[in-house]
């Protein structure tokens, strides 16, 4: 137990530099810009040093200034830096809670388990990902109105290939590469969540002609699809109208949007899908039980 909780903050920190190397990923999409190279102040184009570089930690000794020109940091750094290490942390104790209550710790698996814990450690590193790119998706959207192809379009590729993937090496683990129709459920689920959450906005998109539903939305439906499954997807298509409903009586009572005013729909897709993900199945029984006592 000790160990996870050591492994835990190691995933956190692991988040924050990510998180720090998202804000990268987004500044450049924006500029247009290639992602590598050395980090550099927006304003003053000043290279960083290393000390400049620690995430949350550098914000806050500079005070939220550049050290060389000493103009504003946007506090978007430190968010996105703090909710990624906080996503990743959330993953990975869903994810180690799940190896417990099934009667395994992939850490210290048996003979058995260690050839079963690649698809577990592969398992992690996917959902890092998938997470990362929602996390850049949700950024972007929410400041330009635009889910960026660069990022979505990559992020579902790997998904399918990793359903894949999975599925494969759940044949030659348990069914010794014996394919039985029963062995193509689980990809089939993913495949029909993806039809149903793009189906469904892709027929918002038609009928509006673009006006109440972007097409990146359509994209981004089919990527949830392949990391929620069936009937997960469900909770996350309500959710998501759900969460935009609120939070747009909420804006239009402030008068900051009105009925004719745009909104980013991505930000509250992203949001609804890690609830879904994390705690979709418990809801889907909290549902059910409100009809059957």
């Amino acid at each position: 137990m000790f160990v996870n909780y050591l492994i835990g903050i190691f995933v956190f920190i692991f988040g924050l530099c990510i998180g720090s190397f998202l804000n990268c990923v987004i500044y450049r999409l924006e500029k247009n810009k290639k992602i590598t190279g050395r980090s550099f102040c927006p304003h003053c184009k000043q290279q960083l040093e290393w000390q400049d570089l620690f995430p949350v930690f550098s914000f806050l000794f500079l005070k939220g200034k550049c050290r060389y020109c000493g103009k504003r940091i946007s506090i978007q750094y430190p968010i996105v830096e703090t909710i990624t290490g906080l996503v990743f942390l959330l993953i990975f104790t869903f994810f180690t809670e799940g190896e417990y209550r099934s009667g395994t710790n992939h850490f210290f698996a048996s003979a058995f388990g260690r050839q079963f814990s690649i698809v577990q450690f592969s398992n992690l590193i996917f959902l890092f990902y998938i997470a990362s790119s929602l996390i850049v998706i949700f950024v972007y959207d929410l400041k330009h109105y635009i889910i960026p192809d660069k990022v979505l379009l990559p992020a579902i590729a790997v998904a399918f290939c990793y359903r894949l993937f999975e599925n494969l090496l759940n044949w030659a683990l348990i069914e010794g590469w014996e394919i039985k129709i029963k062995n193509l459920a689980p990809l089939g689920g993913y495949l029909l969540a993806a039809l149903i959450g793009s189906g469904f906005f892709l027929l918002i998109f038609l009928v509006s002609r673009g006006r109440a539903m972007g097409f990146g939305d359509v994209k981004l439906a089919v990527l949830m699809g392949f990391l929620l499954g069936y009937p997960n997807i469900l909770i996350a298509l309500f959710l998501a109208f759900f969460f935009g409903a609120i939070i747009g009586l909420i804006l239009m009572a402030l008068r900051k949007k009105n009925l004719k005013s745009e909104i980013s729909f991505g930000p509250f897709l992203i949001t609804a899908t890690l609830l879904s993900f994390l705690w979709g199945e418990q809801l889907i029984r909290y549902y059910l039980s409100l009809f059957y006592f």
